[in-house]
Parts: structure tokens; C-alpha cells; sequence
């Protein structure tokens, strides 16, 4: 089979696309025919050895899937050959084929493509995880979605959207703000040349934010906290816009509020069987709430650098895919 693979931590132009040996399965394990693979900043991390999780050299890139499968190992009970499914793992889907825990893996609805299911469980994963599991979102609850129109971000508007809050999007610019408003945002923010807090505080007539998903970090995370009502939540997510903020503490005492992390990767890890719940619920949701992921640009699995690039270089609106079958 074909695969883009990591031989040296480096950019995405040490990449390789080569032939390789089809992976090997426990008998936990399911492989499939990869059909698309969605791009996420992991990707950009990993392959230069920052991220979190490190495998060992030479590994594909890739955790966003989707596919048929094509052999399942003696212990999988609950699927079967030729059925198409969601799947989730630490490396390993920029190739023709994918072998995946039987547990990190859902049925695909019909009515989802291949391409949008590659962009659903990393993305709207992680922002639901954030918004109901740890800030405990409610109906009427004003939520700011920086980095509103990335991958996370576009998520996060739709799914606070779905949950009953008043969304506000902040992004870098009018064509990605615009995005936001087609997916549900009620107020948009482009923070490259509006004040956030100043803006914020006319959006909200001074009360405030009650939770701040932020997946950027970087300049606009202080401003960002700045802005939190009495017991409001940041959702620190990531930090896609190059270097990890200090914030004052004493704005936690002040404004009696908390800074909460989310690490998706570790609570599946922990509580698999929340995990479990948590993608069902999802799923639900997706039938219920119209939630639909936006792909701006698909490439060939060859192209899977050039894509990896573009996110670096933050290109990207909504979700980037490499379609691979």
C-alpha cells in the first residue's frame, strides 16, 4: 500500500510518500480502506516531535479517518466486513489502509460522506468535550469561540449553537468571520482589527462572557480571560497561534473564574467508555442538530505534505482532507 511517512522529525517536506507493508492487526483491532483523512494541528506537531504523544520513527501521520473494513480481528463483536466507519488514533491515517482499536471507532450514518465523516470525531470531539463535559454549557449560556473558524473553532460555534447559547465568533478575517455566521454565530469579532475586550463588552452590554472556548492561545488569551463574567470558564484548547500565554492569576480571583483544560486524548485514555458515550451523543446530535463539518480544500494522499503546510501556514477555513480512495 501507499503512504506518507515520517522518517526524520522535520517539516512537512521531509515527508515521504512510498510503499510500505499494510499494518498488521491484534485481535482488537479492525483495518480498514482508508477513503479520507481530515487534517488537524496534531499533524503539524508530531512530525517535528512536539507533540504530546511521540511515536517511533518512521510512522505515518494522520488520526482523522474514515473507511470500509476489510478484516477485523477474533475479539471485534460489534463490526463487521465491508461496513463503513469513523476512526480515531494517534498516527497512522495518511495511508491506503489503517488498523484502529475496535473501541476508537463508530458506524458512519449514510448520510454523511466520507470526507466530512474523516472531519468529525477529532474536531467535534474535542469542542464538545469541552463545552458540555468540562464547562458544563447551558441554554443562554454567551459563549466566545476564538480561532472561530478553524477546524475546532467552526465545531465549537456549531455545537454551543445546538446546546442553546448566544455564540460569538472571533477570527483573523471577514471571509473566515463570514463562514462562521453561515454555521450559526450570532455575533462575529475580527480581532485583527476590532478590540476584542472593547467589542466584547458592547456585545454582551457589559455582563460578560460566560465561557471562552480558545484553541489559539497566543495575544488574544489575556484579552480573552479579560472578558469573563462572574464564574465564567476558559477552555484552554490548544495553541495554534504559536506560543503558550501567561495570564494573570489574580484575574481568577477577581472575577471568580476558572481556567480549565482540555485534553481530549487523555480523557480517552483514562475513561474509554465515557469516550464511548461521549461520540454517541455526537452522533446524536449530528441526526438532531444539523451539525455538518465545512471542508474548504480536499488533496490527493501524495498532496498530504502540501496539506499538512497549508494548515502550518494557516490556510486553512473550517477542515482541509486528504482524500485517499
Amino acid at each position: 500500500m501507499k503512504a506518507i511517512r515520517c522518517h526524520e522529525l522535520g517539516p512537512p517536506s521531509s515527508l515521504i510518500y512510498e510503499e510500505v507493508e499494510s499494518p498488521k492487526i491484534s485481535d482488537d483491532d479492525v483495518l480498514i480502506d482508508v477513503h479520507a483523512c481530515s487534517v488537524n494541528f496534531p499533524d503539524t506537531l508530531i512530525i517535528k516531535g512536539q507533540y504530546q504523544f511521540k511515536p517511533n520513527l518512521p510512522f505515518s501521520p494522520g488520526s482523522d479517518v474514515s473507511g470500509t473494513v476489510v478484516s477485523i480481528g477474533d475479539k471485534v463483536k460489534n463490526f463487521s466486513l465491508g461496513d463503513e466507519v469513523i476512526g480515531i488514533m494517534l498516527n497512522g491515517g495518511y495511508a491506503e489502509q489503517a488498523a484502529i482499536n475496535q473501541h476508537m471507532l463508530i458506524p458512519k450514518p449514510n448520510s454523511m460522506s466520507f470526507e466530512e465523516a474523516s472531519c468529525f470525531l477529532y474536531t467535534y470531539s474535542t469542542s464538545y468535550y469541552a463545552l458540555k463535559y468540562r464547562a458544563q454549557i447551558k441554554a443562554g449560556d454567551k459563549v466566545l469561540v476564538l480561532g472561530a473558524s478553524g477546524g475546532v473553532g467552526l465545531a465549537a460555534v456549531q455545537l454551543a449553537k445546538a446546546l442553546g447559547a448566544f455564540v460569538i465568533a472571533a477570527a483573523s478575517t471577514d471571509e473566515k468571520l463570514q463562514v462562521c455566521k453561515d454555521h450559526g454565530a450570532d455575533e462575529l469579532i475580527n480581532y485583527t482589527n476590532e478590540d476584542l475586550k472593547a467589542k466584547v463588552k458592547t456585545l454582551t452590554q457589559y455582563n460578560g462572557i460566560d465561557i471562552v472556548l480558545d484553541p489559539v492561545g497566543g495575544e488574544y488569551a489575556e484579552p480573552a480571560v479579560r472578558t469573563l463574567a462572574w464564574n465564567g470558564r476558559y477552555l484552554v484548547v490548544g495553541f495554534t497561534g504559536g506560543y503558550i500565554p501567561r495570564i494573570p492569576l489574580n484575574l481568577c480571583l477577581l472575577k471568580s473564574c476558572q481556567i480549565v483544560g482540555v485534553f481530549l486524548g487523555a480523557f480517552a485514555m483514562k475513561f474509554p467508555k465515557e469516550m464511548h458515550q461521549l461520540r454517541l451523543e455526537l452522533l446524536e446530535l449530528y441526526k438532531t442538530a444539523g451539525l455538518k463539518p465545512y471542508i474548504s480544500k480536499t488533496y490527493a494522499l501524495e498532496q498530504a505534505p502540501q496539506a499538512i503546510q497549508d494548515m502550518m501556514d494557516r490556510k486553512a477555513i473550517g477542515k482541509l482532507v486528504v482524500k485517499i480512495k
